[in-house]
């Protein structure tokens, strides 16, 4: 988990606004989201998100074409979020970005061989 203090510096918000969108637009591929249960799930991965800020986030998601969204038929019934089609190509060419991010930030730890006798090996 992400130190929250962290993520409430200005300077770092502009960074983690794409995640926070990645993490909204993968939960959408998967099943209807709404807002509430979308704070709740970016919380437990550290985010500190309110109403005012998710809500304009999931709107804009819209009006680019990557979620849609339906009203509930009840008089509580919540607004519900799923990708679209083009929502799901776009987590497609993201998840190969984000897997090549993940390589370069992470490489030093990947090239690292196996503790093998409880001695650790080095690259080469």
């Amino acid at each position: 988990m992400l130190p929250s203090g962290d993520i409430l510096r200005p300077a770092y918000r502009d960074l983690y606004s794409g995640l926070i969108r990645l993490h909204l637009l993968y939960h959408a591929a998967k099943e209807p989201i709404f807002g509430l249960q979308m704070i709740e799930e970016l919380a437990r991965h550290g985010y500190k998100v309110s109403p005012g800020t998710l809500y304009p986030v999931l709107h804009a998601m819209e009006r680019k074409g990557l979620l849609r969204s339906q009203q509930g038929r009840g008089p509580n019934d919540r607004r519900v979020y799923r990708a679209t089609a083009e929502g799901r190509r776009a987590l497609g060419m993201a998840k190969q970005r984000v897997r090549e991010l993940f390589s370069e930030l992470f490489e030093d730890v990947l090239l690292r061989r196996p503790v093998r006798h409880g001695h650790k090996e080095e690259a080469p």
